[in-house]
């Protein structure tokens, strides 16, 4: 029995919030075949998917009374959070590992991968967003504190965006003012760190954020959350009740 490569969580939630999790699972389906060819663990790894992104989006969407919606395939499938164009939209090789089941994927294989997964995904996601009109999309991802052969990452969390400041710049301010966060920083014997568009650049051209945000003029943010952080439902649960609040406070203060 096929699954769908989607699940959405309370649709009839009455917040204005979309919460969306691109990289939530790390599931090959039955139509790609039993895995991608390569080991369980770096199956497990981030190159997968988002760890812990999951759990903090089910979080969020309950504390934020908004519906969810979340992909579940491995981004080493194709990648939704990718344009349809994206030369990287079929990771052959990732963070040192090579992919063996994408390493012959042609044009025509990336087109059924489109139709199956990414598209239906995406429609979906629309769909949600189109609910009403003032629709706020908040976007959750995780990412690994040290790539392999890199520097540990510093930030704690990450607040990605493009041209479209207008909840980022406030949320960031927030963040970095948040004695909450603060002391969740001095409890890891670290100093707090927000990163602008840190791990990451914000912006990828027909991104999920471009498609189903920017280009409607829907206010958005992206936050990236270091997932040792949030590696256990606990954790994930914690991280979530930290953020909900001040997501709140800093779209009310925009007044949009």
């Amino acid at each position: 029995m096929n699954i769908a490569p989607f699940q959405t969580i309370g649709s009839a939630r009455p917040g204005r919030w979309l919460i969306t999790c691109d990289h939530a699972t790390n599931r090959v389906p039955p139509e790609i075949g039993p895995d991608l060819g390569i080991a369980p663990e770096d199956m497990n790894r981030h190159i997968a998917y988002d760890v812990g992104a999951l759990g903090v989006s089910r979080a969020l969407s309950r504390h934020l009374d908004s519906p969810m919606i979340h992909t579940d395939f491995s981004r080493l499938v194709i990648d939704p959070n990718r344009g349809e164009q994206d030369p990287t939209l079929v990771m052959k090789l990732y963070d040192g590992t090579i992919i063996p089941a994408n390493r012959h994927a042609d044009d025509a294989e990336a087109e059924r991968r489109l139709d199956l997964f990414h598209r239906p995904y995406h429609q979906a996601y629309e769909a949600l967003c189109a609910r009403r009109d003032d629709t706020v999309i908040c976007s959750v991802h995780s990412f690994t504190p040290q790539l392999r052969g890199r520097p540990r990452r510093p930030w704690q969390i990450g607040i990605l965006s493009a041209y479209d400041k207008r909840l980022t710049a406030p949320l960031i301010d927030a963040l970095k003012l948040s004695d909450t966060l603060q002391h969740e920083a001095e409890k890891l014997g670290e100093r707090l760190c927000i990163g602008d568009n840190e791990p990451y650049d914000g912006h990828l051209p027909g991104d999920a954020i471009d498609t189903h945000a920017l280009r409607h003029g829907r206010l958005n943010v992206l936050i990236e959350l270091r997932s040792d952080l949030i590696e256990t439902p606990d954790q994930q649960e914690h991280w979530a009740a930290l953020l909900a609040p001040i997501l709140t406070q800093t779209l009310d203060a925009t007044g949009l």
